[in-house]
């Protein structure tokens, strides 16, 4: 079992950061920091005659060592109520994904993985960032990959989530699931 862990935090060795290390800690998971790629924003096409260009950014390089993956782990901040703009880029890079002959069969490859959510944020976040875990459960649906479970952390300052005790115990129960899985 390949696990890829697709980090949108802003900040090194942040909240959500430490929390989705925690979750991985002791597999062979490959880690993406969203923050260090270049992915531009969807022009869309989808209805141009030619349909969708090639874009020279660091996404169509990125995808496809994402999807060399079984496991797919969005760690995001809770930003303004949602995921971070780095995740969204690259969630909204999909709808180009979709229509390149090579991925043709993108959802039914989705379809094979599993997903998990992994959200840190500071205002009520347990009650806040539901409506995001929504927002990725109907994304995940779209392309029929199955959502497996999602933690929810809070914390206001750097480590903070080290406090949350529910959410770092989340952590490790899905850690020893991974670890068992992968044997």
């Amino acid at each position: 079992m390949k696990i890829a862990v697709l980090n949108g935090g802003g900040r090194n060795d942040g909240n959500t950061e430490m929390l989705a290390k925690r979750l991985v800690e002791g597999t062979d998971a490959t880690w993406f920091d969203l923050k260090n790629y270049t992915i531009d924003a969807i022009v869309d096409e989808r209805h141009d005659e030619d349909g969708f260009h090639s874009v020279n950014d660091d996404y169509d390089s990125l995808m496809k060592e994402v999807m060399a993956h079984d496991v797919l782990i969005f760690a995001t901040p809770i930003y303004w109520y949602s995921m971070t703009a780095s995740m969204k880029l690259f969630i909204d890079r999909w709808s180009q994904t979709m229509r390149q002959p090579e991925y043709e069969d993108f959802r039914e490859r989705m379809s094979g993985k599993k997903a998990f959510v992994t959200a840190v944020g500071g205002d009520q976040p347990h009650t806040k960032g539901l409506p995001m875990i929504m927002q990725f459960k109907q994304i995940f649906d779209f392309v029929q990959l199955p959502m497996e479970g999602y933690i929810i952390g809070q914390a206001h300052k750097p480590g903070d989530i080290l406090k949350d005790v529910a959410a770092l115990d989340s952590a490790d129960r899905w850690n020893q699931q991974f670890k068992l899985s992968g044997k």
